[in-house]
């Protein structure tokens, strides 16, 4: 069964990432899933935006998997980095508004997919953070170069050296997050009621605003290309080991610095 589940409402297209045993969190096939809808809904006059969300009420995306990410080596890591970083980019640079409706925790990847996204609405009970830094590891599907970008860098590294999570009022206040609401009920009316608005306005001018705003972030500077390599270094140290051990023995980590 797959992990993506869609269906359209006058013309948006919702986009529910499933895994609630796993509180949604993203492995290969959920990567795939995402770019494979998306890459669908690109030449789909009939679909006029689209809005990812998490299945339930507890998670958006709680983050990547990690028994999945602790059996990768180097190389396995890398291409990993470097397939997340592209479907990010494929929805940073869709034409049509993408909206993440965070019902949740989003966490690591799962806050790396909601930055990619145009907007971020967010239920009151959602939380935010960056976390791999808990795992002796770093964000690497663009978490280090988008979380600046929307928060400020002083902000950013905060958030990525600590690994703390933030409330969705805190997220809203950095400007991380546009809008809070209290129940995922209202998240989804207030993301078709701005994607309804959003519609009415010319496609071709919606699609320029965004290719505009994103054309001062291009995907082929250094910095995602660090990120990715960095991210695969971090997989090969005994405190990455230590790290990802830790979490799924749900104990304290013991880091060394090797």
């Amino acid at each position: 069964m797959s992990p993506i589940k869609t269906h359209n409402t006058s013309g948006t297209l919702i986009v529910t990432v499933s895994r609630p045993d796993a509180m949604n969190a993203l492995n290969v096939e959920v990567i795939d899933g995402l770019h494979e809808v998306i890459q669908e809904t690109y030449h789909n006059d009939g679909t006029t935006g689209i809005i990812i969300t998490g299945d339930g009420d507890k998670a958006f995306i709680a983050g990547a998997d990690i028994k999945q990410l602790s059996t990768l080596n180097r190389v396995e890591s890398l291409e990993l980095s470097r397939k997340g970083q592209q479907l990010f980019k494929l929805i940073e640079d869709f034409p049509k508004p993408v909206l993440a409706a965070v019902n949740g925790f989003a966490l690591g990847g799962g806050c790396e997919l909601a930055m990619a996204c145009h907007m971020r609405l967010a239920t009151e009970y959602s939380k935010f953070g960056q976390p791999e830094i808990n795992l002796g590891i770093i964000p690497g599907y663009g978490g280090t170069q988008r979380l600046p970008q929307l928060v400020g860098r002083g902000k950013a590294l905060e958030l990525i050296l600590t690994g703390d999570m933030i409330t969705a009022q805190e997220a809203k206040s950095i400007g991380l997050v546009n809008h809070v609401v209290s129940t995922k009920e209202e998240l989804m009316e207030l993301a078709l009621k701005i994607m309804s608005k959003i519609a009415t306005k010319g496609a071709v001018a919606v699609a320029n605003v965004i290719k505009s705003v994103n054309a001062g972030y291009s995907f082929e500077t250094t910095g995602y290309t660090a990120e990715a390599e960095l991210f695969a270094d971090c997989t090969t140290t005994s405190d990455f080991r230590e790290g990802t051990s830790a979490f799924i023995e749900k104990r304290k980590p013991n880091f060394t610095g090797r």
